[in-house]
């Protein structure tokens, strides 16, 4: 079964939290809701006690589809990342999702807006056995002591963000550790979604859907800007408002399950929350009755 879910990150940021910091957490779930979501991925202004969570969640008719955890296996072993994500496993698990979204940001530079993303971290070929090692093993301990599926969002800014790099990480991990397929950030980083979806489809445990306007994504790689200055000047957008073809996309997951999400961080004061959420949803449902996956 496909569920469509939203990020609330189309209303108000968590790497700038300034972006959308004066819209309420009422407001973002409302028009979700209105705009037929069937979920929401946590954000900064959400509870993280399930006891305060859930009674909010289901007053609006919507699931806790799961919520990013920014590791730092880079730094230290599976057992101390476990220890301190402990938190966060046991709510997602104790709210009923399924995935436990991860990427790796402890050399991450997506967050600072002094630094161009040409300057973002790349790992050495003797990095990558030892931090995928560290991964699996992270994985195993999510599965097995939380009943969440690792899934790992390759990201702009992060070590993880070219097809070379999705492919190594891929290839070096065990089949512990699945792929978050996101759209934007594959389509951005230089890769073909559409590709990575047809290669990894059995280890893709849950998609993020967003867009790309080509002409901002251009200017930025021309003129070197960093992540947030690219977000900010509208490099992402909803899907069926850019340059991504998602039915080619979602094709090549013919029987997928799970969550598909509307994630595209934007300024809100610039492109209008619910306008676009509507608009989203609505695009989303069409590309996968097209797709042949609704």
């Amino acid at each position: 079964m496909i569920r469509i879910g939203a990020n609330p990150i189309g209303w108000s940021n968590d790497d700038m939290v300034e972006i959308g910091g004066n819209i309420t957490l009422e407001q973002c779930l409302s028009e979700a809701k209105t705009a037929g979501f069937d979920g929401m991925e946590l954000g900064n202004k959400f509870p993280r006690r399930a006891a305060d969570l859930r009674p909010i969640l289901d007053g609006h008719g919507l699931s806790l589809v799961g919520g990013w955890y920014s590791t730092e296996l880079l730094r230290h072993d599976a057992k101390t990342e476990l220890d301190a994500a402990r938190a966060h496993a046991e709510l997602l698990r104790d709210m009923g999702c399924t995935v436990f979204i991860a990427a790796e940001t402890s050399n991450a530079i997506h967050s600072d807006r002094s630094i161009p993303l040409s300057a973002r971290p790349v790992l050495s070929r003797s990095d990558w056995t030892e931090f995928a090692r560290r991964y699996t093993d992270f994985a195993r301990a999510i599965l097995d002591g939380y009943g969440l599926r690792l899934v790992y969002h390759h990201h702009m800014g992060t070590c993880v963000q070219t097809e070379a790099d999705i492919d190594r990480f891929m290839e070096t991990t065990g089949d512990a550790v699945h792929l978050l397929l996101d759209t934007g950030h594959a389509t951005w980083g230089g890769a073909d979604p559409a590709r990575l979806a047809r290669h990894y489809r059995a280890r893709i445990s849950h998609v993020h859907c967003k867009d790309i306007r080509e002409d901002v994504m251009w200017r930025s790689n021309r003129e070197d800007w960093p992540f947030l200055e690219s977000v900010l000047e509208g490099v992402y957008t909803v899907p069926g408002d850019g340059m991504i073809d998602f039915v080619r996309v979602l094709r090549e997951l013919p029987n997928y399950s799970g969550w598909v999400v509307v994630e595209a961080e934007q300024d809100p004061d610039k492109a209008h929350p619910a306008t676009y959420a509507t608009m989203g949803r609505a695009n989303l449902t069409r590309f996968l009755t097209e797709a042949g996956l609704a």
